[in-house]
Order: structure tokens, then C-alpha cells, then sequence
């Protein structure tokens, strides 16, 4: 049998590295997207990439599956090796358990990044509540702090010694804290976070805010000095909230330092009395709302307002009829009644009546809207008590499937 013959392999064909040819800057850009470990591998690419990782100015920790002491020595080296270049964003996020020895070195990377002048720092945490040492941040640079499954010591929410803070961004945080406080702050989101203080409410000072998220706030429904610059603000009181009338105690201690409130007799609406834009949520047994219409401010810039069904409660429809009466410039309402949305199955659209108008409202009011899934007796009730207002021609636009 003859011998088999050899097949020579086809030649390798070598063309232009069109990768490896970019400039240093733009392959660390593209590295900076790269979670820290992937970004580490990639000095087994060429010679050429062996130490472009140790410059990026981002830096991406993730861990989703393994626990947190399992990546311990490869941050601690990853901060070791890498060169000391200032650092854009520095983002650590995980989805695994963590250990009580951990909370230390995810504490001390924390401080790691300050030290390198962090811009943009964010901080992710899945399980429990992992406690952030009782130190304040200290950075002349830091500009957005994004933080999630935290517990927050008083000190570390003192942002004096953070001259440059626009964002702050808390979501599903533990607060022990009595205050909040940043006279740089322009943008605040708090969504689905707590507070464990039982015998005052978290204090918010930050005048130069020009947005507000309050969303879901456990416990008790925190406290806003005036914002005199606000532009927007979305706030929802859910069913967790903890308000009741026995806070008038505690409140009219934590309001008597409140006289820069244009409604210093309140614990929200005070604060919020500046906002061009506002969304004014609540759940129909909450507290806060009612307690705050009492001593109603003026909202002076109020150009658009949503409101849900909590504000129209029959048959007197108090809430709503203070509201307006107290926005003297408002242009547009809108009423999502016993529909969650964002698709609701019935929209209509009104007008203020041209030839009879009320001087209870605002001369300005050129669309009320009303989204709902069905028009049953309840949102006729708010259609009638709309017409005395001379807010007519309420049609129904489309029906959504």
C-alpha cells in the first residue's frame, strides 16, 4: 500500500494589524469599557497591548458569580500594577454574597479611587446591606456618585468636602443618617431606600438642586429644605411609607429651623414649591400629602403638573382644588386616575372654556388631560367636578389596545 501523501497546509496569509496600528489613547478608551479582568487578558494579545490596561482611566470591577474573597488578590495587584494615572469612572458592581472581612477591602478600593481622582464613581451591591465606613468623601473632582444596596453613615452623606457633586443617585440604600447635604448638588434620584431613624426624619439640604426622584421611600418620608432653583421633581409615596399623625410632634421640631421654605409648615411641598415640572404621586391611605395641603404653598413656576387619583378624592375634591388654586401660572394638567400606565387604555384632553373663565385657577391652563383604563363613575366624578372650573371639551382622543 503506497504511503499517504502529506497535504502541506495552506500558507498563513499576514495582512495589517488594523487594530494594533491605532494610537495608545484610543485602545485604552476601548479597553475602559472592558470589565477589569478582560481587560487584564488582553496583554496576551501581541506585545504591543502588555501594558496598555495598566493606563486606562476607567476601571470596571464586576463580580456576578463568585464571592467577593475569590477576587480579592486580583484587585489587590490590578491597584498594585497599574500606573498611577488619574481615573475618569471607577465602577464596582456585585450580584454575589459577601463576607463580613470583605466589607473592608471593598471600603479600602473605595478609598483607592478618590485617591486617584475619581470622576464618576459607582457602587452596586445585590446582597444585603453592605456598610460603607463612617468616613466622609474627600475629593475635589468626584462629579457623580451612584449608589445601590448600601448602608449610609451620616458622615459619608456630608458632602462639604465634595465641592463638585452634580449627581447622586441612591437606590435600595439603607440611610443612618439624620441629614443629606451638598450645596453643589444639582441632581438627586432616591428610589426604594429606607430610613431607620425612628424619632426624626432625614433632612435634605441642597438649595441648587434642578431635579428630584423621591420614589418608594421606606419609613418615614424624608424632609426637603427649599430648593429655590428646582426645574423638575417626580415624587411617588407608596404603601410602605410609615407617616401618621403622631409625627406632628416630630415634625414641628424639625420645622422650626425650616424659615427659608417658601411652606415651612410642610415636610415636602415646601421644598418643591420652586419646581417649574412636578409629579405628585401617592397611595390613597398616605399620610404626608394631607398633612402638607393644610399649609399649601404657592407654587409660583409650576408650568406642568401630573397628579394620580390620590388627589382626586370625592365628593369635595379638596386636594385637587387647593393645588390649582395654589398654581397660579400652571399650563398643563394631568390626571392618571386608577391606571399605572405608560399604555393607558383611555385618554382625553380638555380645555379651559375660552368665554368663562374661573379666577380660582390659572389663567394660563391650556390642556387637561386624563388617562385612565375605563371611564366608570368615579372619573365622571372628576370630569363634573373639572367643568366647574370651566374646564370643558373633554373628548376622548383614542382608545389603546
Amino acid at each position: 500500500m503506497p504511503p499517504r501523501k502529506k497535504h502541506k497546509s495552506a500558507p498563513r496569509v499576514s495582512g495589517p494589524d488594523r487594530i494594533g496600528d491605532l494610537p495608545d489613547c484610543i485602545l485604552q478608551h476601548v479597553l475602559s469599557f472592558l470589565p477589569a479582568q478582560a481587560a487584564v487578558q488582553t496583554c496576551v494579545l501581541a506585545r504591543r497591548w502588555r501594558d496598555l490596561w495598566r493606563s486606562t482611566r476607567c476601571l470596571r470591577i464586576v463580580n456576578l458569580h463568585d464571592e467577593i474573597q475569590y477576587i480579592r488578590k486580583f484587585v489587590d495587584h490590578l491597584l498594585i500594577l497599574r500606573e498611577r494615572t488619574d481615573l475618569d469612572t471607577v465602577e464596582i458592581k456585585f450580584s454575589c454574597e459577601y463576607w463580613e472581612e470583605d466589607v473592608a477591602y471593598v471600603n479600602l478600593w473605595i478609598r483607592f479611587a478618590v485617591m486617584y481622582n475619581v470622576r464618576v464613581l459607582t457602587l452596586h451591591v445585590s446582597h444585603r446591606y453592605l456598610h460603607l465606613h463612617d468616613l466622609p468623601l474627600v475629593s475635589r473632582h468626584l462629579t457623580t456618585l451612584d449608589l445601590y444596596g448600601l448602608a449610609l453613615e451620616e458622615k459619608v452623606l456630608g458632602f462639604a468636602s465634595c465641592p463638585a457633586l452634580e449627581n447622586l443617585k441612591m437606590s435600595l440604600c439603607e440611610i443612618h443618617a439624620a441629614r443629606i447635604s451638598s450645596r453643589s448638588l444639582k441632581h438627586l434620584s432616591i428610589t426604594d431606600c429606607r430610613s431607620d431613624l425612628d424619632d426624626c426624619r432625614v433632612r435634605v439640604s441642597t438649595p441648587g438642586l434642578v431635579s428630584l426622584e423621591l420614589l418608594d421611600f421606606l419609613w418615614r418620608t424624608p424632609f426637603f429644605e427649599n430648593m429655590a432653583l428646582l426645574e423638575s421633581a417626580r415624587v411617588s409615596i407608596s404603601e410602605y411609607c410609615h407617616d401618621d399623625v403622631s409625627w406632628n410632634y416630630y415634625d414641628s421640631g424639625v420645622l422650626d429651623g425650616a424659615n427659608n421654605n417658601a411652606g415651612s409648615d410642610c415636610v415636602l411641598l415646601g421644598g418643591l414649591s420652586s419646581a417649574r415640572h412636578l409629579e405628585l404621586r401617592s397611595d390613597g391611605t398616605k399620610y404626608i400629602f394631607r398633612r402638607d395641603v393644610k399649609h399649601c404653598p404657592i407654587f409660583s413656576k409650576l408650568k406642568t403638573l401630573i397628579l394620580n387619583e390620590y388627589w382626586c378624592e370625592a365628593p369635595d375634591f379638596s386636594p385637587l382644588a387647593c393645588i390649582l388654586k395654589k398654581s397660579p401660572v400652571l399650563e398643563k394638567l394631568t390626571l392618571q386616575l386608577f391606571s399605572k400606565g405608560p399604555n393607558h387604555k383611555v385618554e382625553m384632553k380638555g380645555c379651559y372654556s375660552s368665554t368663562e373663565k374661573s379666577s380660582a385657577i390659572s389663567e394660563h391652563l391650556n390642556t387637561v388631560e386624563i388617562k385612565c383604563n375605563v371611564v366608570d363613575e368615579k372619573i365622571l366624578e372628576v370630569m363634573k367636578f373639572l367643568k366647574a372650573f370651566n374646564i370643558r371639551k373633554l373628548t376622548t382622543l383614542y382608545i389603546l389596545i
